[in-house]
């Protein structure tokens, strides 16, 4: 299974057919990723509500507990990703891949079957370490099948499965919990996922480093140190934790949010709008945001941070005013909001795979899943929980949400800030990265 080193790059390129469907296979793999993560935060009421019978009013965790079944999930797949980013820098990817997808299929159908909180949790952990293997691996695949020119778009592709496929898991909640319990929208993830994972065995990897002209050679641990020493790299980094900090807390209480704290009593009803205003907006956006950036490239060298930053400048105002305009108002905001969030998508995932060596790649994905998880979304929404039980009053029961999503979401205009300061380094570090370890 492993790759002899060092290797000469072959002169053989993979075709155009094979470079499309890899990338729709992965792009459907990562729908099904963030349709198992946020088909959570569609059912989360009713599971608290199985889980703990007595209601927030009587055991003041509840919120917290639930809160860190997102961190579980989170917590594993951040520990996970260096272990697996470090194994697809140096054998076959795309089996790599296909374990990972078997593995969270597995555990999110477990979760369906769950009766308690401490079983739940366990999935959620379960559900990370697949996923683990497919976030690192699966960006370098279409690094090695298309050139740097073109890798904002596809990357933008790809990854418009985040805001597709979160569309998916609240709508996917919404419908299921119509007709039948809420387990039911975890298991019937079960039967696709293990479809894909199997067709990911039959797949061959592209050679590395073929779309840079690089020489591929496993890396030294020095090698991997020019990560730290790459400003693009640090900046892509903290800006995108910045950005997981808010968004991870705010979409995973959105449906909770709009049903408990803004008066929309059909939680079936808020998944499938929200999840219709997250399709629309998110993946309009990532589309616009991986074009933009690489149609501004040959006039900014830095167009894809200053995309980045940019959508959050300008989709800070629209989150506050979200939470303040009146119902159905508040959904406009939220649209546009989201839209320019989203933006960044494309973009600032292109600055990580263009200023890595193909080398150290997998690795630099995993080392950002790492961080932007460890400092970003895996602590936000016990935060956001935690604000709402400590403000619970026998006057105001349900405490006050609104004011956890302003402390969280205060970091989208932290991300933006840091974004734009990254504009200045890209076209150097860009240019390095290929020469810098051959």
């Amino acid at each position: 299974m492993s790759e002899d080193a060092p290797t000469s790059v072959p002169e053989a390129r993979p075709s155009a057919n094979v470079a499309r469907f890899s990338v729709a296979l992965l792009l459907l793999i990562n729908l099904f990723n963030y349709i198992d993560r946020y088909v959570l935060a569609a059912v989360e009421p009713l599971i608290r509500a199985e889980f703990f019978p007595k209601g927030v009013a009587d055991d003041k965790t509840a919120g917290l507990r639930m809160g860190l079944l997102a961190t579980a999930f989170l917590v594993s797949y951040m520990v996970a990703a260096p272990v697996f980013g470090w194994l697809a820098d140096r054998w076959k990817r795309w089996a790599i891949v296909g374990i990972g997808v078997t593995v969270w299929s597995l555990a999110s159908g477990g979760s369906g079957l769950a009766t308690m909180w401490l079983a739940m949790l366990l999935m959620r952990v379960l559900v990370g370490i697949g996923e683990a293997a497919y976030g690192p691996t699966a960006p370098t695949l279409i690094s090695d099948l298309f050139p740097v020119q073109r890798r904002g778009a596809v990357l933008a592709w790809f990854y418009a499965a985040i805001p597709v496929g979160s569309a998916l898991g609240y709508v996917l909640g919404g419908l299921v919990t119509k007709f039948a319990s809420w387990h039911w929208a975890f298991l019937i993830t079960l039967p696709p996922g293990l479809a894909l994972g199997a067709l990911c065995f039959f797949m061959k990897d592209p050679p590395r480093g073929i779309s840079d002209g690089a020489t591929h050679r496993h890396a030294s641990l020095r090698d991997y140190t020019t990560l730290l020493r790459t400003p693009s790299y640090v900046l892509a980094v903290l800006g995108m934790t910045a950005f997981t900090f808010a968004i991870g807390g705010i979409s995973f209480w959105m449906p909770t949010y709009l049903h408990e704290h803004r008066g929309q009593a059909d939680l079936g009803h808020v998944n499938l709008l929200f999840g219709g205003i997250t399709v629309v907006a998110g993946l309009t956006a990532t589309l616009f945001g991986g074009w933009l950036g690489d149609k501004l490239r040959a006039r900014w060298s830095g167009s894809y941070f200053i995309v980045s930053g940019g959508g959050m400048v300008l989709g800070f105002p629209f989150f506050i005013a979200s939470l303040y305009a009146p119902m159905p108002l508040a959904y406009a905001f939220i649209f546009v909001a989201i839209f320019f969030l989203f933006l960044s998508t494309g973009p600032s995932n292109a600055i990580l795979a263009n200023v890595t060596h193909p080398s150290v790649r997998a690795t630099g994905f995993a080392v950002c899943i790492f961080v932007i998880h460890a400092f970003g979304d895996a602590v936000s929404p016990p935060i956001i929980g935690w604000i709402t039980d400590l403000t619970r009053t026998q006057q105001n029961p349900q405490g006050d949400m609104t004011l956890g999503f302003l402390v969280v979401g205060a970091m989208i205009i932290l991300s933006g800030i840091i974004w734009l300061c990254g504009a200045g380094f890209l076209r150097r570090d860009t240019e390095r990265a290929v020469t810098r370890l051959n």
